[in-house]
């Protein structure tokens, strides 16, 4: 277990940080989060040991380059007490009845993954809604380069569409509900530095990489 300032200092800006967001129905109903993470945590995200990969290109899809994506997995969680309490606070009940609160769904049975993105010039995404085995998804903007805030989600009406790009801004995430609507993904642009994004999900017991997961063989609970 993480210590417990810690742990109760990320709780209580999750907590606040959900309890304040209020819905955006265009072009799909989302939330934006603020001050997302305690400021010296936020911060030590970028000091984990963990380098980019090199990836000559992507295809626009994640999966492409399966082997070199990084996670607040066991073994991470065990080795830094950024990602033991991040994670921690994901997990507990506590966090689980907030964020069903905030977004009218019910997690109980899902596993939490978080995967730690580190994208550089090159990388793009596909249009894609995440609809299937996700059934919460999260991306937390972590980066303070000088043109981080240029390098946010783009979202769209249809997978041809885009709509709007969000505003990447340090310590601030998106939240949705994955659905048959929720495109979104990251058109072409210049990385000047590191693109740093936690995609924080809760997956059905369906998801077959168990590996990926912060805690594997537990399933949260709101009780």
């Amino acid at each position: 277990m993480p210590d417990s300032t810690l742990l109760d200092a990320v709780k209580t800006s999750l907590k606040h940080s959900f309890e304040s967001a209020k819905p955006e129905e265009s072009p799909y109903r989302h939330w934006r989060l603020r001050a997302l993470f305690p400021l010296e945590t936020a911060r030590s995200i970028a000091k984990l040991p963990f380098s980019p990969p090199v990836i000559d290109d992507t295809g626009g899809r994640r999966e492409t380059h399966n082997e070199l994506r990084k996670f607040f997995d066991q073994d991470a969680i065990a080795r830094y007490p950024t990602c033991s309490a991040i994670a921690h606070a994901l997990q507990s009940p506590e966090m689980i009845r907030v964020i069903e609160k905030c977004c009218g769904l019910d997690l109980t049975g899902t596993n939490l993954r978080i995967e730690y993105a580190l994208d550089t010039q090159g990388f793009w995404l596909e249009p894609h809604t995440d609809l299937g085995v996700k059934k919460f998804t999260m991306l937390a903007y972590m980066s303070e380069d000088p043109e981080h805030e240029s390098w946010g989600t783009d979202i769209y009406l249809t997978k041809e569409s885009p709509a709007q790009r969000v505003l990447a801004t340090f310590n601030t995430a998106m939240i949705f509900v994955p659905s048959t609507n929720t495109w979104h993904g990251f058109e072409p642009r210049k990385i000047n530095g590191i693109r740093r994004t936690l995609i924080i999900n809760y997956v059905s017991q369906e998801w077959r990489n168990r590996h990926e997961l912060a805690f594997p063989t537990e399933p949260v609970t709101s009780a």
